[in-house]
């Protein structure tokens, strides 16, 4: 615009000579000015790169620029600067609207952090791409099975080891002292919902066979004869205690004699001995469950005694002639098995029952030493006090047997 006006005025002839020049020569400083900006050779020998920047960057308000124009202290800029100067201050007061930021924003925005300033370089994998194949939902029917919970524990022992033997003379079963052998087999079946009812049942069965070379009537004789079954119906009162009924049967298999005598002394069912009580059941867990078993108490109790042989109604504490023998009284019974060590147990059978004219104490002692799985050792301990029995004159009411045995054994 201004060199417009200029050429208008020469041609109106309104200027001097003089004037005319100095209009001219100033057009053409500005005319260089603007070539040298445009040029990189001012970009890269004259302009800082400060001044490169507040030419070139966002239209920002530098505090220097206007204090280089209001200050008379600081020394004057170089003429670069200076021309940088003018035009930025030309700008903030013709066009302040164009001002986007100030130098304090900029400080506050901070300035780029070093450690982004190299590169960052990943490492990219290359894989293939795979289609997804949608899966097809099928309506598949499935069967649910709900087993019923077992609460039954099934679980045996059984043996079959060789004995010496001692029997006293009053053996109310009968048999000598001898060498021999015995086999035995204990059958458990216990049930037990978790929740008040236990069942528990046993079965024993035990037979030993004795030769002995001063009986010249009979070649073989039974040594050992037990059949057992035990039957406890309990319900739980505490935790340990059960209201319980208890069911107590025992006979033997074969006949009992004694050296060189034709006579019976026992037999099947010859006694066959029924108890039934009601009483409390207490389970034994002690010693960190080393001692375990039952403990039975039964203040009422009825004991049924059968006695097939009328020949043996005495022997057996019956009438003469008599097979049948009911008493009421009380019962105890205590049923333990102390494990001492993995291989050395004790097994105690405590039984009694009272009539309140007679009395009965049987008193079972089992220790076994293991040697391995298969093999062991037994040793059996049994005294006997029946007061029904026929008075000995010289163990009186009480009987003792005893045997030591080394054979094989399985549990499961």
């Amino acid at each position: 615009m201004k060199k417009i006006l200029v050429c208008g005025l020469l041609m109106m002839g309104w200027c001097t000579a003089e004037a005319q020049t100095s209009i001219i020569t100033f057009l053409d400083s500005l005319t260089a000015l603007r070539h040298k900006i445009d040029t990189t050779q001012i970009t890269g020998n004259n302009l800082s790169a400060y001044s490169q920047y507040q030419l070139f960057a966002p239209a920002t308000f530098f505090h220097a620029t206007a204090n280089r124009k209001l200050s008379l202290s600081l020394p004057a800029p170089s003429s670069e600067e200076n021309q940088v100067n003018e035009a930025l201050m030309n700008l903030y007061l013709e066009h302040p609207e164009w001002v986007v930021s100030s130098e304090t924003e900029l400080h506050e925005a901070g300035r780029v952090k070093e450690q982004i300033m190299s590169p960052i370089k990943h490492d990219v994998e290359y894989v293939e791409k795979t289609v997804t194949v949608p899966q097809e939902v099928t309506d598949t029917p499935v069967e649910v099975v709900v087993e019923k919970p077992n609460f039954w524990t099934i679980k045996g022992d059984y043996y079959l080891q060789f004995l010496q033997n001692y029997v006293t003379s009053n053996w109310y079963k009968g048999g000598e002292s001898n060498y021999a052998m015995v086999a035995s087999g204990v059958l458990e079946a216990n049930y037990n919902n978790k929740q008040k009812v236990k069942w528990d049942n046993k079965l024993e069965a035990k037979l030993g066979f004795q030769t002995s070379r001063a009986d010249s009537i009979h070649s073989m004789k039974s040594s050992e004869d037990l059949l057992r079954l035990t039957s406890k119906l309990g319900l739980q009162a505490t935790k340990h205690w059960y209201y319980t009924l208890n069911v107590l049967a025992y006979t033997q298999f074969m006949r009992g004699y004694k050296n060189n005598d034709w006579r019976t002394y026992s037999d099947f069912m010859s006694p066959f001995n029924l108890n039934i009580s009601i009483g409390m059941n207490y389970n034994v867990e002690w010693c960190n469950k080393r001692l375990t078993g039952s403990i039975q108490l039964s203040p009422l109790a009825y004991n049924f005694r059968f006695v097939d042989r009328l020949s043996l109604s005495k022997t057996f504490g019956l009438d003469e002639g008599k097979h049948v023998l009911s008493n009421f009284g009380s019962m105890t019974t205590v049923d333990l098995t102390w494990k001492f060590t993995d291989n050395i147990s004790w097994k105690t059978r405590l039984y009694g029952f009272t009539a309140y004219d007679r009395a009965e104490i049987e008193w079972e002692n089992t220790f076994t030493f293991k040697f391995n799985k298969y093999i062991s050792s037994n040793l059996f301990l049994y005294p006997r006090f029946d007061d029904a029995s026929i008075r000995d004159g010289k163990h009186g009411y009480w009987q003792f047997k005893e045997y030591a045995s080394l054979g094989f054994n399985y549990s499961f």
